[in-house]
């Protein structure tokens, strides 16, 4: 799946994941292929991505929403 990470100044990460984990208000949730669509605000927390190639990496975040639509997921922090 595709993931992008965006801020108001620039693009911290574009790219093709095997999963993604995020700090969700509600507690940290996992989206990974083919995840049913979704849009869940994010609190302060790390932000874990799985590159399909690659090693995994971490984004510390403040706050954000996240919207996961036809295997794209885009992150606003």
């Amino acid at each position: 799946m595709k993931l992008e990470i965006l801020t108001p100044e620039k693009k911290l990460f574009s790219g093709e994941v095997s999963s993604v984990k995020l700090p969700g208000t509600a507690g940290t949730f996992e989206v990974l292929d083919h995840h049913a669509p979704l849009i869940s605000t994010l609190d302060a927390g790390t932000i874990r991505i799985r590159p399909t190639s690659g090693e995994d990496q971490n984004f510390e975040v403040s706050a954000g929403f996240v919207e996961v639509l036809d295997n794209v997921v885009t992150v606003m922090v």
